[in-house]
This record gives structure tokens, C-alpha cells and sequence, in this order.
């Protein structure tokens, strides 16, 4: 590796420990039913946004409820001694990207086969505090 390279790479992992986020990745649900979830949430307070999840019926809303939690549970563990109720949480940004595809082959009629796909994700979700005099 080139040290400027090198260089990038040490700046990077010193902004990453400045930063909050939980990652789900390889969720066996198509990235666009995920990414309706997940514009429901962007930008929101965590305790609002956690409401969001809690009534909304698809079941991408569950998985995204847990890597809240867990993206919480990331912060606290920085944040030590720091009250979640003060520090004014909300989600900074959220992503879905697109990840593995499983092909699947299905017959159709006249010896033809057609080719299903089965999508999954990747969701990355970033938390940060609103207080800026931490």
C-alpha cells in the first residue's frame, strides 16, 4: 500500500471511531421493499423513529426496529455515563444497498425455463446526536 493510501486509511478509522452505526447485512428482503421502510425513517428521533417501526406492518420494519436498537446500543457503548434522553439522538442517515442475488430457475411452457431472482440487502444506519457541545 502507498502511503498515501495509508495515510487515507488511518484518517478513515479515526473518523469511524467518532461515528455510529450498525449494519445489517445479507437481509432476504428486496432492496426496494426495504427502502420504503427506511425513507419512513430518515432523518427522524430515534424514540420516534423506533414508534414508526413498532406500527408499521411490513416486516421489513422489524429488522430495521432491531438495527435501530442495536445502532443505539453501539452509541451507548462510546457514550458511557452519557443519558440517551439528553443527548438527543436521531438517525443521521440510513442506506440500502443491493448485495447478493440468489438465481433460481422456473419452467415455463415449450421447454423454456425463466429466471427468478431473489434479492437481498445491505442497510447501514448511522445515529448521531443533535447536542453540539459534546
Amino acid at each position: 500500500m502507498g502511503l498515501r493510501k495509508h495515510i487515507r486509511a488511518e484518517k478513515l478509522r479515526e473518523e469511524r471511531k467518532s461515528q455510529y452505526f450498525a449494519r445489517l447485512r445479507n437481509c432476504p428482503t428486496s432492496p426496494r421493499k426495504m427502502r420504503l421502510v427506511a425513507d419512513m425513517i430518515r432523518g427522524q428521533e430515534v424514540n420516534k423513529a423506533l414508534a414508526i417501526l413498532r406500527y408499521t406492518k411490513k416486516e421489513a420494519a422489524q429488522r430495521l426496529e432491531k438495527l435501530l436498537l442495536s445502532a443505539i446500543a453501539n452509541w451507548q457503548n462510546k457514550n458511557e455515563g452519557v443519558r440517551i434522553e439528553d443527548s438527543n439522538l436521531y438517525i443521521k442517515a440510513i442506506y440500502v444497498d443491493s448485495a447478493r442475488m440468489l438465481k433460481r430457475l422456473r419452467p415455463a411452457p415449450q421447454g423454456r425455463a425463466h429466471r427468478i431472482r431473489k434479492r437481498s440487502n445491505h442497510v447501514t444506519l448511522f445515529v448521531d446526536s443533535k447536542n453540539t457541545n459534546e
